[in-house]
């Protein structure tokens, strides 16, 4: 079993990283950006989410899922007992791709190590990915996200469990509003330890270590 540090020092260690983040120039993202978004939320969450990155209003505030999105990922979070002090919120990401395209392979590459560090710091039981594109990405897999939700995925020593993308179901679809309510649900069986249902995933040793280089292989975890 590994041993995790107590809840103050992980704390500790990741408000140092989001220092260091901040002035990170390693990609063309830094160029245009006005603040980088390094996440938010509980350093010691039992749940946390991972978006593609930053959009316009994120990028403003320095702040992950604000607006629309943000107040229905709120609005799903309390349903299931939660408020998002109580969960953390991050992205593949941190600065905003122009004119919000997916991130590219140099830029994903640049940002892996600190979202792997992320995740070694906080230690959620459950990873939720939002959307097509990082719920690709971090179970490696051409699928869609449409077929890939509704389950808990064994990764990397916990659960990933992918759903839409709030902005999804802000367009209006109520069976996708209602398909993320599932996804919540399973979410919530995953905290309480009442999860039965699972997929196994093969574990990586190292998650974040990307070394394909054909962009449309690329990931964060092989």
């Amino acid at each position: 079993m590994v041993e995790i540090a107590p809840a103050a020092e992980r704390a500790e260690k990741l408000a140092s990283l989001a220092a260091e983040v901040s002035a990170c120039t390693v990609c063309r993202l830094a160029d245009n950006r006005t603040n980088v978004v390094f996440g938010s939320g509980n350093p010691d969450a039992d749940v946390m989410f991972v978006g593609e990155g930053p959009g316009q209003r994120e990028d403003e505030q320095g702040l992950p899922f604000v607006g629309r999105s943000g107040e229905l990922l709120e609005q799903l979070l309390g349903e299931i007992g939660l408020a998002r002090g109580d969960v953390y919120i991050g992205n593949v990401v941190k600065c905003r791709p122009p004119k919000n395209r997916d991130p590219r392979p140099d830029e994903i590459d640049a940002c892996k190590g600190y979202l792997r560090t992320q995740l070694q710091l906080i230690q959620p039981k459950v990873v939720v990915t939002l959307g097509n594109f990082a719920s690709k990405l971090l179970l490696r897999t051409d699928t869609g996200i449409t077929r890939m939700r509704g389950t808990a995925y064994e990764w990397w020593g916990r659960f990933l469990v992918p759903t839409f993308h709030p902005a999804a179901a802000l367009r209006g679809s109520a069976r996708v509003l209602e398909e993320m309510r599932e996804d919540f649900r399973i979410v919530q069986a995953v905290v309480e330890g009442k999860l039965q249902r699972r997929i196994q995933e093969p574990a990586a040793e190292d998650p974040v270590e990307a070394h394909a280089p054909d962009p449309q292989q690329l990931d964060l975890f092989s």
